[in-house]
């Protein structure tokens, strides 16, 4: 695979990340909420943090560790981010955010089964896995939603801001017993 992929969903087109969407990305994440919901996005959020992120995106697609795609309604509009990166052994961790006014329209839902098929059926994996922070149950509900089965409960998996924290990680495998 050369080129980026672009995933195609009923509203969703899932493609790569660019420069223009800097200025969407760094507006989104200004918002402390999601320093709060999640482990490494930092509040605030700079426009160096969002080139930092881009760049970071390019260098795992080049070595094939992962696959960060903007998340875009059909009319191209940048609505988040959703993306796959590969941990070894056939395995990938699951990771997503979505702006604000896009919440609770199902579009997260949409973007991760697209992204957990593309796991599957293009990258061959074993395993798909995803964590969520308890003060987050909304990011739980879109991994049961997607057919993903809690896994476990790691206790003080996390360090933030000098804090341990509990994380639930839910998992999917291609081979389902």
């Amino acid at each position: 695979m050369k080129d980026f992929p672009v995933l195609l969903t009923d509203r969703l087109i899932l493609s790569q990340l660019n420069e223009s969407d800097i200025p969407f990305i760094v507006g989104y994440l200004q918002q402390k909420v999601f320093s709060e919901l999640t482990s490494n996005i930092p509040y605030p959020y700079t426009e160096k943090d969002a080139e930092f992120w881009l760049e970071m995106s390019r260098e795992a697609f080049t070595h094939k560790t992962g696959y960060t795609f903007a998340i875009r309604d059909h009319g191209h509009r940048f609505l988040g981010a959703i993306g796959i990166h590969d941990r070894g052994d056939d395995k990938a961790e699951l990771g997503y955010w979505l702006a604000v006014p896009f919440w609770n329209k199902g579009y997260a839902t949409e973007a991760a089964k697209a992204i957990i098929d593309f796991g599957f059926e293009t990258l061959k994996l074993n395993k798909i896995y995803a964590t969520h922070f308890l003060n987050n149950p909304a990011s739980g509900r879109i991994m049961q939603k997607i057919g993903m089965e809690k896994e476990a409960l790691l206790k003080q998996h996390i360090k933030k801001e000098g804090e341990y924290l509990d994380i639930v990680m839910y998992s999917f495998f291609s081979n389902k017993e």
